[in-house]
């Protein structure tokens, strides 16, 4: 089962990792790179990641293992904030633009397949609109994303195909361009989409499914195991559920659900695994589309990344 890609430019590399090793690749990817003369840092592409305290629930790399390679975008954001596609965007050409100026290579590192598409390809976003927004948003809360998603459904059918009704935040921001009489960029990469720069090269990191079911279970249970919980209780007091985007995360969604009784341990588990699985699967979906991707097993050799 394919996961996310590792792309790369003869300067920019990108890994992506969710579950399959990818963080010890772009580690190791960071120092060989190093070791032939060309020093390499490491930015974040993983949405989740960037939240100061959600370490547990995104398997982020503590700081005393990442063997001194400076890291970018990690717990750069605050559990109350948004974390905007568009933002991210704009901060992560910045980072890799800072890295090159210092003759470094850049390795970006995650799986979020729209902040790494945006990274990589040169496509805008539509403008926002900060009030109509919020009407939504409180609709979002009162009513679910069923009332939301009919209505994108009769406004943009093609959109909605490829929108996963049950996200809020995706079907709300599409709403919002909508309503602004601009087209939606649909949630999926332009049809013909254009490389930011481009000899951008990309590489994904092929694992069975057979090999990676079992091991995002067992990768959830060990969340529970080291302590998800007890960081989510302390999230909620830097207010985790006042955010709009860090408390629907997976696994911290159904923590807080726990917390509230609303869930036994072992069905908060059970979803969040449940809701792995299903992430995993539109991960592969969404970076299968891109064109002249190698695919190659996670045990590939640095040696052969870095020429």
């Amino acid at each position: 089962m394919p996961d996310e890609p590792v792309l790369w430019h003869p300067r920019t590399r990108i890994v992506g990792a969710t579950g399959t090793g990818k963080t010890a690749l772009s580690l190791d990817l960071a120092e060989q790179l190093s070791a032939s003369g060309r020093p390499a840092e490491i930015v974040n592409a993983d949405a989740m990641q960037l939240y100061r305290g959600m370490d547990i629930g995104t398997a982020k790399l503590p700081v005393a293992d990442r063997r001194g390679i400076p890291h970018h975008l990690f717990d750069v954001l605050d559990v109350t904030d948004d974390a905007a596609v568009a933002w991210y965007q704009d901060a992560a050409r910045a980072a890799v633009r800072g890295i090159h100026a210092r003759g470094a290579d850049a390795v970006v590192v995650g799986g979020s397949g729209l902040y790494v598409s945006s990274l990589i390809y040169d496509f805008r976003f539509p403008p926002h609109d900060d009030e109509l927004r919020a009407t939504l948003e409180a609709e979002l809360e009162r009513s679910g994303p069923g009332v939301l998603y009919a209505r994108l459904q009769q406004q943009d059918a093609g959109t909605a195909a490829r929108v996963d009704p049950r996200n809020g935040r995706r079907i709300v921001r599409a709403l919002e361009v909508l309503a602004q009489g601009e087209a939606t960029h649909g949630a999926v990469l332009p049809d013909q989409p254009v490389l930011w720069h481009p000899r951008t090269r990309l590489v994904g990191v092929q694992v069975s499914r057979e090999e990676l079911v079992p091991r995002l279970d067992e990768r959830v249970e060990q969340m529970w195991s080291d302590g998800l919980l007890a960081e989510v209780e302390g999230l909620r007091a830097r207010g985790l559920e006042r955010g709009t985007t860090a408390r629907r995360a997976i696994g911290y969604a159904q923590a807080l659900a726990q917390l509230a009784g609303e869930k036994s341990e072992a069905e908060a588990i059970a979803e969040t695994q449940a809701l792995t699985r299903r992430y995993a699967r539109r991960q592969v979906s969404w970076f299968r589309r891109y064109a002249g991707i190698r695919w190659v097993d996670p045990g590939t050799p640095t040696a052969r990344l870095a020429d």
